[in-house]
């Protein structure tokens, strides 16, 4: 995959041309697989950019504060900036399938109708109802604890996060870190570094992990390694809204 290549045409064909078999067997193996570039580096400039203007958002928080780590992130409200809701609109048809196919695997239930606006209207009839689309900012020596982004009992299996600066120019540190609970045996970790503009596709919550006696739940969590210097932006995706 290269990280210089520069994406072109509309956000839909560049996420159409990811190469979601390859993606989507990754990320049954894993539980997370990077994109291709998705953003350009103005474009991931100017996302950025939003989070010193507070219009955009509904709420900030401060991750020490609530000691999830340290740094902050910003919940925009449903007024979407135009490249992030085509983000948003985009994948979600891509993740469907693997969605449900999960959830065939695992014996659950799977609410997920074909378009995003028809889930995000149950996920607002079921009581939640607030942006679950986040800004990240983290600075020297924040990072983010291990955890799940569910919200609700309406949840979508996968997210996605992009990355918007430069890892190694602007800043260090800073990996994508998930952990796996695997069946009867210990835990397993990963880590990924987000190159600017580039996706990770990645669980909510789980994964199915094939065994013996068939198919099982694979609980995973993800969080941010410590940033070393510089400061570094990402993008969330969630595809389903808070409660």
């Amino acid at each position: 995959m290269s990280q210089t290549t520069h994406p072109a045409g509309p956000v839909v064909d560049r996420i159409a041309q990811c190469g979601w078999a390859a993606l989507t067997d990754e990320l049954g193996e894993y539980g997370s697989a990077p994109t291709d570039r998705l953003l350009t580096a103005a474009e991931c400039r100017e996302i950025a950019a939003l989070y010193d203007e507070p219009g955009h958002f509904r709420t900030t928080v401060d991750m020490a504060r609530h000691r999830f780590g340290s740094g902050q992130y910003r919940y925009f409200t449903h007024d979407l900036p135009k490249v992030v809701r085509e983000l948003r609109e985009a994948f979600y048809p891509r993740l469907l399938p693997v969605a449900r196919d999960w959830a065939a695997k695992l014996g659950r239930p799977a609410p997920w109708p074909d378009t995003l606006q028809e889930w995000i209207a149950l996920c607002h009839e079921a009581g939640q109802s607030k942006s679950a689309q986040i800004l990240l900012r983290y600075g020297p020596g924040d990072w983010n604890a291990l955890h799940r982004d569910v919200f609700g009992e309406m949840v979508f299996p996968l997210q996605v996060v992009i990355g918007l600066d430069a890892p190694g120019s602007d800043f260090t540190g800073g990996e994508f870190l998930m952990t796996e609970q695997r069946p009867r045996a210990q835990s397993r970790g990963s880590s990924t570094t987000l190159f600017q503009g580039h996706g990770l596709v990645f669980t909510t919550r789980d994964r199915p992990v094939a065994t013996k006696r068939g198919w099982a739940n694979g609980p995973m969590r993800h969080g941010v390694s410590t940033v070393r210097s510089g400061r570094r932006h990402t993008l969330g995706l969630v595809f389903h809204d808070a409660a």
